[in-house]
C-alpha cells in the first residue's frame, strides 16, 4: 500500500474509532481527538479535569476500541517505584524471578499522578521516554505501542504533589476536560442508568497503529510550517528576542524544543486524520493549545490578573 492509500485508510478507520468510541462516551469529541492525535503520533497525554468527568472510563473505552493491553495504576501517597516497575521475588527454586509491575501494558492510565511522591513520579519517566524500564540493573523493553495517559486533578492542592517540569514536558498534550453540557449529561444519567451493557468492538491491532505512527513521520511538511511552529515556540520565551510584550509581562518560562517537536508531529498526525497529504499552518494553530498549555509557566501577575494560559498561546498566533 502506498502512503497516499495509507493515509485515506487512516481517515477512514480513524472515522469508524471516533463513532465506536461515542457509543459509551457522550460529548467530548475535542478531548477524545487530541487523545488519538497522540496516540497516532506516538506521546503521551496528561488529562486534566475535576472527578466524575469519566476521564477513566473514556482512556478504557479508547483502549479497548484501539485493540490494546490497558493497565491502570491508582497513585496513592504511599506508592513505591516497585509498586509500578515490579520488583525480584525468591521462587521456590530460590532463584531470582522478576515480576512485571503495571507499567507493562500499551495503555497506562496513571490515575491521579500528582497523588504520589516525586521518586515514584519519576519511576515513569525512563518508560515515557525511553519505552523500556530498568529494574535491578536488569534492562527491560516495553511493548509497543506504549503511551501513559496521565490525570490531574486541578481542585486539589492537598496533599499533593505539583509534577516537575521536565516531566510535565515530557507530555505530548495537556488536555483540558470541562463539564458536558445540559442535553449531554441529560444522555449521559439516562445511560448509566439503564441495564444495558455497550460493548466496545477492536477496531485495530499494536502492530497497524505501530504502522500508523510511522507513516505519521514519513509525511512530508514544508519548511514554511516548521519555522511556523519553532517561531511559535520562540514567541513564548520571555527572555527570548521574538517575545511579545504579553510575554514578557506575565510568562516567566517559556517553552523548549519539546514543544517544537511535539507541534510539527502532531500537527502532521492532524493533517493525516482530515485526510490532508501535508500539513499547514492551521494545522500546527488546531494542536497548539493543548501542546503548549503545560509548557507556558505564567508568572503570579498573570495570576492576579486572571490571565490564561489560552490567552497567551493564541495571542502568539
Amino acid at each position: 500500500m502506498s502512503d497516499v492509500e495509507a493515509v485515506k485508510n487512516l481517515v477512514t478507520r480513524h472515522q469508524q474509532l471516533r463513532r465506536e468510541i461515542a457509543r459509551r462516551i457522550v460529548g467530548q469529541q475535542e478531548v477524545v481527538d487530541q487523545i488519538l492525535l497522540s496516540v497516532f503520533s506516538g506521546g503521551h497525554s496528561l488529562l486534566i479535569g475535576v472527578p466524575g468527568l469519566a476521564k477513566t472510563l473514556m482512556v478504557n473505552t479508547i483502549a479497548q476500541a484501539l485493540g490494546l493491553n490497558f493497565k491502570r495504576i491508582q497513585f496513592t501517597p504511599d506508592l513505591m517505584p516497585s509498586d509500578i516497575l515490579g520488583s525480584e521475588i525468591l521462587d521456590e527454586n530460590r532463584q531470582f524471578k522478576f515480576i512485571k509491575g503495571p507499567v507493562f501494558g500499551n495503555i497506562i492510565l496513571a490515575d491521579e499522578i500528582n497523588r504520589t511522591p516525586p521518586k515514584t513520579q519519576a519511576a515513569l519517566l525512563e518508560a515515557m521516554q525511553e519505552r523500556a524500564v530498568t529494574v535491578a540493573g536488569q534492562h527491560y523493553k516495553l511493548n509497543l505501542p506504549y503511551f501513559v495517559l496521565a490525570t490531574q486533578n486541578p481542585i486539589e492542592q492537598e496533599g499533593t504533589y505539583p509534577l516537575p517540569e521536565a516531566q510535565l514536558d515530557r507530555f505530548m498534550f495537556a488536555i483540558k476536560l470541562d463539564y458536558p453540557n445540559f442535553q449531554e449529561e441529560v444522555e449521559v444519567v439516562k445511560n448509566t442508568t439503564s441495564d444495558e451493557e455497550v460493548t466496545i468492538e477492536p477496531l485495530f491491532t499494536a502492530s497497524e497503529i505501530v504502522d500508523f505512527q510511522h507513516l505519521i513521520r514519513r509525511i512530508p511538511v514544508a519548511d514554511n510550517v516548521v519555522e511556523y511552529a519553532v517561531n511559535l515556540v520562540s514567541k513564548t520565551r520571555p527572555a527570548g528576542d521574538k517575545a511579545t510584550d504579553l510575554v514578557k509581562e506575565f510568562v516567566d518560562w517559556g517553552a523548549g524544543p519539546r514543544a517544537s517537536q511535539n507541534l510539527v508531529l502532531a500537527a502532521k498526525a492532524n493533517a493525516a486524520v482530515n485526510g490532508k497529504f501535508s500539513p499547514d499552518i492551521e494545522d500546527v494553530q488546531a494542536v497548539a493549545l493543548g501542546i503548549l498549555r503545560h509548557r507556558v509557566i505564567k508568572n503570579y501577575k498573570a495570576e492576579a490578573e486572571g490571565i490564561s494560559e489560552e490567552k497567551i498561546i493564541k495571542s502568539l498566533f
